[in-house]
């Protein structure tokens, strides 16, 4: 009798990964000993065992052109898909690299354990599920989030989703709909309020202090991590006060607002404009349009102005079309 090969799957890893992060530019860019935290990311994702593809998952905007000169250089495989809709961005990229099964890490997650995304990918193939992950909840330090799915999972989300919410975060309507078979991984303690994750300025100290006990180029696990961090928290844990997520409920306005208080005393050089006067972590800070009584932030959302009106003196509204034409005229 001749012997029959069953086909493998082809589980492909996808980074989800850009340049233009507004809290912290460039993040993923930055570099720990020399080497750009997206290099280092990928080649802790290359020890997996189980892993057959990398491939960084980037959109077309300009600003990720050294991004794409580095994956050039490295030789590691790349795709370049929607700026907001990255389930787009996951679906065309799953075809693209032939993926059966998917592996879902962002960008910021820097410290992924390779053996833990092995041991998660193990969960998947072992049961009759249609997705795998140890975030929902979460019970390992932020930034070791790790996702697995099936192609036809993702297929079929891709196909539901209607909302922009869960096209820019890929796997929530998985998660949220109940439509699926998942299972979550639990650690045994609860680490969740532990953070490496790379987003803001207090983590990329965090990580910085993580990193120069460890050899790069050699492997260490989480819980080597733990250990070190565990053991010395008067030293560690400076981004501790930070809402694990958090990102994912902001607006592009308030993320703008959180860096530039970071940068500038107060924010900005106005008293009156700072949201916390009127509506903390939800007034728009800065205005991408204003008329009459009406401004819209930098997500177009429409907003009411029914606090100072320009601080009092914009009696007859926001772009009043009788005096912007009479100064037209002038």
């Amino acid at each position: 009798m001749a012997n029959i090969s069953l086909k493998k799957d082809n589980i492909v890893a996808i980074i989800q990964a850009r340049c233009n992060s507004i809290r912290l530019p460039n993040k993923i860019m930055k570099k720990f000993g020399g080497i750009p935290a997206i290099e280092l990311l990928y080649n802790r994702l290359k020890i997996s065992k189980e892993i057959n593809n990398i491939v960084i998952a980037t959109s077309k905007n300009q600003c990720n052109k050294k991004l794409i000169n580095l994956c050039k250089k490295k030789k590691i495989n790349y795709f370049l898909g929607s700026e907001n809709n990255v389930l787009k961005r996951y679906f065309d990229a799953s075809k693209v690299f032939k993926a059966d099964i998917i592996v879902r890490i962002t960008g910021d997650s820097i410290l992924i354990d390779p053996r833990l995304v092995d041991k998660i990918i193990k969960i998947f193939k072992n049961n009759k599920v249609d997705y795998v992950s140890n975030c929902e909840p979460p019970t390992f330090p932020d930034g070791l989030d790790v996702e697995v799915f099936s192609k036809k999972c993702l297929e079929k989300t891709f196909k539901q989703v209607k909302k922009n919410y869960d096209k820019e975060h890929v796997t929530t309507y998985i998660r949220s709909s109940k439509k699926f078979k998942t299972i979550n991984y639990k650690n045994n303690i609860d680490y969740s309020n532990i953070r490496w994750s790379l987003d803001q300025e207090e983590d990329l100290h965090e990580i910085n202090l993580i990193l120069k006990h460890f050899n790069t180029k050699k492997y260490f696990s989480w819980e080597n991590i733990l250990k070190v961090t565990e053991s010395k928290k008067d030293k560690f844990y400076k981004n501790f006060n930070i809402k694990r997520n958090e990102g994912a409920e902001m607006s592009k306005t308030q993320k703008l607002w959180k860096r530039a208080k970071q940068i500038i005393p107060g924010g900005n050089m106005l008293l009156s404009k700072r949201p916390e006067l009127f509506l903390p972590n939800k007034w728009p800070a800065y205005f991408s349009k204003s008329k009459g009584c009406n401004v819209w932030d930098l997500d177009k959302k429409k907003y009411i102005d029914i606090s100072l009106m320009g601080v009092g003196t914009n009696t007859l509204g926001y772009a009043n079309s009788i005096v912007d034409n009479a100064v037209k005229k002038l």
